[in-house]
């Protein structure tokens, strides 16, 4: 029995186990692009630890998509097979199996339940606020980091943990004062900058949003390609905000979609969501979705997560691809009547939600505004922090304009051109 960083138990004998253990723990925190050589290495050090085992599905679940669920499920049955004694970790593998089946209330209890008596371990904590995130429950998702602040007042990861809860809850001054002491206690952290980024965004404060995230962007080079996409999505909005929709565009060409791990479910649906708001704004994008589209027919089936369903199928739209719209649209039918967990939420939401975005994309403004209409006051449930959710109104506001003053006035979803910036392109504000 060996200890970790964070001070808990651990069933293993293995130093080196141990070593990158300790350094999954804060590539994991940190979302730093090197957790899973971490966790793979931990496994490698010592095929029968068993939490190990459990990060590695963990990690592997996270990303959201078919492939890598392939990934999780032997180091999932390594973890049940070689099981650990300590209760902590029993409960965190419990938690896991329950994730891979799509239990989250199981999931979500047992998240608490260490939270409870395991307080230090941030990493539970982290996976818990995940879960209820992609719930749109954002009060749980403050309270989890609440319940374990008494425990971990030394640890600034957890601060930011904290600002970005007190954002989604709307307590921005809170938010602010908490995510700055974090960035002051640990310049790398990225959660607590994004944090910080979402009340400046609320709040309007569009220049001091952009200084602060520009000023903090050199940070994001050890990042993982989901929170270095997003947090260069950030500093696009306060662009748009300013009317630069050249530089979004730019933006998106040299980091947002230009650095995507162009496979990841999270920075796909990054990618999206800033083509769909340059086309709010009038920008013709050229063949951006024509070239973003492939990349998501692996999608069409997973239903992993209904938020990131809802951009793929507006993406299809839009880029005409027609049958393969149908196709998704079709599964998510069945998927709605047979899938347990919140079977409602994809049946009464997500479904309805669905059609209305192929209709936005198409240019039917009725059926859009029809099928959308009775869903926004519930999409919420289907995750997404209030900003990611402010585009869904902004589609249906778009689409009810149509419907009240006719093509005339806004005749299209693409009307402004902008030229696409070579590849070599450096943004001035950063080359210094």
């Amino acid at each position: 029995m060996l200890y970790d960083s964070q001070g808990l138990a651990v069933t293993t004998d293995s130093p080196a186990a141990i070593a990158q253990i300790n350094r999954f723990i804060d590539q994991a925190l940190s979302y730093g692009k090197e957790a899973e050589d971490a966790i793979l290495k931990a496994v490698i050090a010592d095929r029968t630890c068993a939490i190990a085992h459990a990060y590695a599905a963990a990690y592997f679940l996270c990303q959201e998509n078919a492939n890598d669920r392939q990934h999780a499920t032997p180091h999932l049955k390594a973890a049940q097979r070689h099981r650990p004694e300590t209760t902590r970790e029993q409960w965190y593998i419990q938690a896991i199996a329950a994730w891979a089946v799509g239990d989250i209330d199981e999931a979500l209890r047992l998240h608490w339940a260490i939270a409870q008596d395991y307080p230090q371990d941030l990493l539970s904590v982290q996976q818990g606020q995940y879960h209820h995130f992609y719930r749109g429950d954002a009060t749980n998702l403050l309270r989890l980091a609440e319940t374990v602040l008494p425990a971990n007042q030394s640890k600034p990861y957890l601060y930011g943990m904290m600002a970005f809860g007190l954002e989604q809850c709307g307590d921005l001054s809170q938010a602010e004062a908490i995510g700055r002491q974090a960035v002051a206690l640990n310049r790398y952290d990225p959660w607590a900058q994004h944090a910080v980024a979402h009340v400046l965004e609320t709040q309007g404060r569009v220049a001091e949003g952009l200084a602060w995230m520009e000023s903090h962007a050199d940070t994001w080079e050890s990042c993982n390609s989901m929170l270095y996409t997003h947090n260069w999505w950030h500093i696009a909005l306060y662009y748009l905000a300013l009317g630069d929709l050249q530089m979004v565009l730019r933006l998106y060409d040299t980091h947002i979609w230009g650095k995507a791990n162009k496979t990841s479910p999270k920075d796909q649906v990054g990618a999206i969501a800033t083509l769909l708001r340059l086309e709010l704004r009038g920008v013709n994008v050229g063949n951006h979705w024509q070239e973003l589209a492939p990349y998501l027919h692996q999608r069409l089936h997973e239903h992993t997560l209904p938020f990131q369903d809802l951009h793929y199928i507006c993406a299809l739209s839009r880029a005409g691809y027609s049958d393969w719209v149908t196709e998704m649209l079709d599964s998510l039918n069945h998927v709605a009547t047979v899938k347990a967990s919140r079977q409602k939420t994809w049946s009464d939401i997500v479904l309805p939600a669905a059609k209305g975005m192929v209709a936005y994309a198409n240019g039917d403004w009725t059926a859009a505004v029809t099928q959308l209409k009775p869903v926004l006051p519930q999409m919420p449930d289907v995750g997404g922090s209030r900003t990611q959710q402010a585009l869904f109104q902004q589609l249906y506001q778009k689409a009810l304009f149509h419907c009240e003053h006719g093509d005339g006035a806004l005749s299209s979803l693409s009307r402004v051109p902008l030229r696409k910036q070579p590849s070599g392109y450096k943004l001035s504000a950063l080359s210094a």
